[in-house]
């Protein structure tokens, strides 16, 4: 009679016991003593940030920004910070910028032809009205910090009368130098 092979059908696989834990490991041997491994291209990741230093740089202005924007200050329109006091109170108030002065060219006639002299375009000048000693007049400021924009040379014969200076001055002090001209002596100070 012959014998099926164990791979038929009518001989099954035998069963397989399994064993107590930790029987199948292997076994323990010593690990032999070795030279630290040293991983190289440390120096590549910082020349490489080094190279990118912009890009981090952007970064991290942009979170600063984000977090100033969200730390910012609270204004009356922002409900979810209306109710928070203030960290630092603002002592004296904002001031506004003036409107623009309309600006006009004055011709000036100084009475002191050497003290013009020492003027030069772009300098800042007081312009004083020189009262008359016989009635008492005091001297008053007509005009303070306007800008010398010109000096004409002079004609010939007029330095007796003084010289002729080109100012600078708001519309408002031109009218003001054109009457004190007609009735005083004017004189300029350098600022």
């Amino acid at each position: 009679m012959s014998v099926p092979p164990p791979s038929s059908p009518a001989f099954p696989p035998p069963l397989r016991v399994p064993r107590p834990l930790g029987t199948d490991a292997p076994a323990t041997c010593e690990v032999p003593h070795f030279d630290p491994v040293r991983v190289r291209g440390g120096s590549y990741r910082l020349g490489r940030l080094l190279r990118h230093r912009r890009r981090a740089l952007a970064a991290g202005l942009a979170v600063t920004a984000a977090a100033l924007v969200a730390a910012g200050p609270r204004t009356a329109t922002d409900p979810l910070r209306a109710d928070r006091p203030r960290k630092h109170p603002v002592t004296q108030p904002v001031r506004r910028h003036a409107p623009p002065v309309d600006m006009v060219t004055a011709p000036v006639r100084i009475a002191d032809a050497a003290t013009v002299r020492l003027l030069r375009p772009g300098d800042r000048v007081d312009v004083i009205a020189a009262g008359d000693p016989s009635t008492g007049g005091d001297a008053r400021v007509i005009a303070r910090g306007v800008r010398v924009t010109g000096l004409p040379e002079p004609v010939e014969g007029t330095s007796e009368s003084g010289a002729l200076v080109v100012l600078s001055v708001p519309r408002a002090a031109a009218a003001r130098l054109v009457g004190a001209s007609a009735t005083a002596r004017l004189a300029v100070t350098l600022c």
